[in-house]
């Protein structure tokens, strides 16, 4: 397989870069580790309705993710933020209004964030796209060798994975030094994150005044917010996990018990039952994660494309996701950014 340029990754950079160069006539080949396109964007799915279990929430005035959601037929809403917030105390007491400031302002994409990786990938060739495609070694010839011994060659090559995975693939010839260490030193966004989500056939706790933001001291999750889709079709809670990864890698199953406890001591008993639940540890997954990554770092990290890492094999070797965004790092928006930037260097003549 030969093609100008090919594509590794297939979450939200590389798909909407795909996506860009489709539209531009440009030939492109994208190949996803994964059997599933999307990346660090997944859901649950209830009967039909898709539950965030990675990224959420877009804000007013990123350009890049208001204009996607036009071109794709989507819709954004905003995150329910209307009531008492709740604040547990290591105790197990809980207040209401205890200085918790809610994520109210904030938008989420209706039919989950995945609605957007679904269209977009709706809208590729099929034949452009392979799923189940492991990449092993980027040559510059520039050629990737997967782990079924095959090879694909491209004038191009732009690798559309979290800077630490592509620290772990093999190059020939060899990285600059300098090169290497700027991809191991920036953190996976999400990599040290677990989440939460509970579904209940309404959103009850909205009866009692309660927004459904809530933080907490005694966990195991330590800020939760409503995840209810936009009809109202259910309820639902979400919350990131505030327990070490190491510590949440020997809990099992005891750690969604706990986490089902919480949300009935905090919003009481008809939380205790929800329709569906499911935890998503992004510090498991070894096509999202790193061991660098089991500690979150302090902080957003000032997320930017490295010098190290520009101009790379003269330009045939390209980098795209959200860690190096040029501006919104990390984000939603960072993600559509970086595959932006990587399209106007493939198409400017």
């Amino acid at each position: 397989m030969h093609t100008q340029t090919l594509i590794v990754g297939g979450g939200l950079s590389g798909l909407s870069l795909a996506y860009r160069l489709q539209q531009a006539g440009h030939d492109y080949q994208l190949v996803e580790a994964r059997s599933r396109l999307g990346g660090r964007i997944k859901s649950l799915d209830v009967a039909g309705t898709k539950f965030d279990l990675g990224p959420s929430w877009v804000w007013p005035g990123q350009t890049r993710v208001a204009q996607l959601v036009d071109d794709l037929d989507l819709h954004l809403f905003e995150q329910w933020g209307s009531g008492d917030q709740l604040y547990e105390q290591s105790s197990g007491d809980v207040q209401r209004n205890a200085g918790f400031m809610s994520m109210a302002g904030s938008l989420r994409v209706s039919g989950g964030t995945s609605a957007l990786t679904d269209a977009l990938a709706g809208r590729l060739d099929p034949t452009r796209v392979q799923t189940n495609r492991i990449a092993k070694t980027v040559q510059d010839g520039p050629a990737v060798a997967f782990s079924d011994g095959e090879t694909a060659t491209a004038d191009r090559i732009v690798l559309c994975l979290p800077p630490r995975l592509t620290a772990q693939l093999s190059f020939a010839p060899a990285l600059p030094k300098g090169a290497m260490s700027a991809l191991q030193d920036i953190p996976t966004w999400m990599g040290a994150h677990a989440k939460f989500v509970a579904v209940y056939p309404t959103p009850f706790w909205r009866a009692r005044s309660l927004s459904g933001d809530a933080s907490s001291r005694r966990g195991p999750m330590v800020e939760i917010h409503d995840a209810s889709p936009r009809d109202g079709a259910f309820g639902a809670l979400f919350g990131f996990m505030g327990i070490p990864a190491d510590i949440r890698m020997r809990a099992g199953d005891a750690l969604q018990t706990a986490a089902v406890d919480q949300l009935a001591n905090l919003f009481g008993p008809e939380a205790s039952t929800p329709l569906a639940t499911m935890l998503e540890d992004w510090s498991q997954d070894p096509l999202t994660a790193t061991p660098a990554d089991a500690a979150p770092p302090q902080g957003h990290p000032p997320y930017q494309m490295p010098d190290t890492l520009q101009n790379m094999w003269g330009g045939k070797l390209l980098f795209a996701t959200t860690e190096m965004a040029p501006d919104n790092g990390g984000l939603i928006e960072g993600a559509l950014a970086a595959a932006e930037t990587a399209a106007a260097q493939i198409l400017t003549p």
